[in-house]
């Protein structure tokens, strides 16, 4: 049994925990029945004890595996990770993803993407990163009622992702203490009317408008001001061609979109500015969560 899925930029800009999208860097997971638990860790978080461990994978396959065959069973896990660790694209969302889709197709029930995607709300609260690792391409989504309502839109072969992935972690709980128990009513309709327009920028395909839509005022400056040289990245970023830059979930990684013949040159600008820190191209990916027997 194989389960992948991809990482993913959430809030991108104004779309504060609503708006997310999906790019081709996958964590892959490999299961196979056994007679005791075994599991092996490669690539990121391969050095890390308790990341090796894959503890939030475990306890959720073993729980909705149990759930769902009334059984506990032992299975070996061979874990290939590439999405970088708390740093702000989607690593947890897709081991939540992840597990719940293994524990399905380990016990042999039928489901669908719209199953998983409810369940992972159990354990993520926010869709803005669970939805697009579950459905790929670009997502609205809203909760209502403990249900996650989204609409997807497929992205175009000829945008890259171009990421930037610093070398030290901003952590989402320390993120959100930054952020003001209220706000301003001018600051809640600015962000509020771009992400509108960004939502409608991408159901359009009206990329050269999105410099625009992916303003902010409610969270990315104040998260961006706990790593200042964030604003550099974003400034750099646009100078070189980029259709938006907004931090990616809330950080570290700065998330930019651009058409492919533009990549090259934002991420070397990026690379001769910021040696120090991984500069990626990367696909979007519109498939989300993939499993095979």
């Amino acid at each position: 049994m194989f389960v992948s899925v991809p990482a993913t930029s959430a809030n991108l800009g104004p779309g504060f925990d609503t708006l997310g999208l999906a790019v081709d860097l996958r964590n892959e997971i490999i299961i196979k029945p056994s007679k005791f638990l075994s599991i092996s860790t490669h690539g990121e978080g391969a050095d890390n004890p308790k990341i090796k461990k894959n503890t939030l994978f475990l306890n959720i396959f073993n729980e909705n595996y149990k759930r769902l065959t009334k059984r506990t069973d032992n299975f070996r896990f061979e874990f290939h990770n590439r999405i970088p660790i708390s740093r702000g694209l989607g690593s947890s969302s897709a081991v939540i993803v992840a597990s719940l889709s293994a524990a399905y197709e380990a016990a042999g029930v039928k489901y669908t993407k719209r199953e998983i995607l409810n369940q992972a709300l159990r354990y993520e609260s926010h869709p803005d990163n669970i939805t697009p690792a579950v459905m790929g391409g670009f997502n609205v989504a809203c909760v209502e009622n403990g249900r996650v309502y989204s609409k997807k839109r497929r992205l175009p072969d000829y945008l890259k992702a171009v990421v930037v992935v610093p070398n030290r972690t901003i952590s989402t709980a320390k993120s959100r203490t930054v952020l003001p128990k209220m706000y301003k009513k001018e600051e809640a309709v600015y962000s509020l009317s771009r992400s509108s327009y960004m939502t409608a920028l991408f159901m359009s395909e009206s990329w050269d408008l999105l410099r625009i839509a992916a303003k902010d005022k409610l969270h990315q400056s104040r998260r961006m001001k706990m790593m200042p040289e964030l604003f550099d990245v974003q400034k750099l970023a646009l100078k070189h061609g980029a259709l938006m830059s907004t931090l990616s979930g809330s950080g570290s990684t700065f998330f930019s979109l651009a058409y492919e013949k533009d990549a090259p040159k934002i991420a070397q600008s990026l690379r001769s500015r910021f040696p120090q820190y991984r500069v990626l191209i990367l696909d979007l990916d519109n498939y989300g969560v993939i499993t095979k027997d």
